[in-house]
């Protein structure tokens, strides 16, 4: 297994239960790490590797709705599937609206659990490549200097080579070898696709002002 091959950590009190999913997700290729507990998957806990959560709701100690919140509050959340003997609609409500894939009833049918966590595996794939794809493009806009991000922004902004200039009190042929430098860093085909990278960094920006992983 390489370090990209995703994990599916299985967090359960029952050392039947970890055993039963661990050989039947074995069985199909994918690779498992198995916790009695929620207190050893945050000891042991590694968000660099891609992966999801089967997560046990009723627990000792920290119980999996719990653990659910603390990996939201820590801004490294995980798609989660979650299992349960005892459930009820608000339980199961509640874990979906924080953004479980879903919530299985034991006893459930293999076929569920795998197709859950499939899904669950193609969501963390697809955050993953928008986590590194922002990331990336931080680091191009990192590159500039703070001149090229001024003018980056009167760019985005649709405003002239001339009317740049004149904000600046320099020349026009600066601006314009300041833009192509701008364009050449920020690897931008054309001002459209430019504008666009602008509007991703100022959503992410919005969105998770915090979070800066990459």
């Amino acid at each position: 297994m390489s370090s990209k091959d995703p994990v599916v950590f299985i967090v359960d009190d029952d050392e039947s239960v970890r055993d039963g999913i661990g050989r039947l997700l074995g069985s199909i290729g994918l690779a498992v790490e198995t916790f009695p507990t929620a207190e050893a998957f945050l000891d042991a806990r590694r968000d660099d590797i891609p992966g999801c959560l089967v997560l046990d709701v009723r627990l000792p100690e920290l119980g999996g709705l719990e653990l659910q919140q603390r990996l939201l509050e820590a801004e490294v959340p995980r798609p989660i599937v979650f299992i349960t003997g005892h459930g009820d609609i608000p339980m199961s409500v509640r874990a979906m609206k924080a953004g479980a894939i879903e919530f299985l009833t034991k006893p459930f049918r293999a076929e569920e659990l795998i197709r859950a966590i499939r899904e669950a595996l193609a969501q963390d794939r697809v955050a993953r490549e928008e986590a590194e794809r922002l990331a990336e493009l931080r680091r191009r806009y990192e590159s500039l200097s703070a001149r090229e991000r001024e003018v980056m922004a009167g760019v985005v902004a649709g405003r002239l080579n001339k009317q740049i200039a004149a904000d600046f009190g320099t020349r026009e042929t600066t601006v314009k070898e300041q833009r192509a430098q701008v364009m050449q860093k920020m690897q931008a085909s054309s001002v459209a696709e430019l504008v666009r990278f602008a509007a991703q960094l100022s959503d992410d920006a919005r969105r998770s002002p915090s979070s800066r992983r990459g």
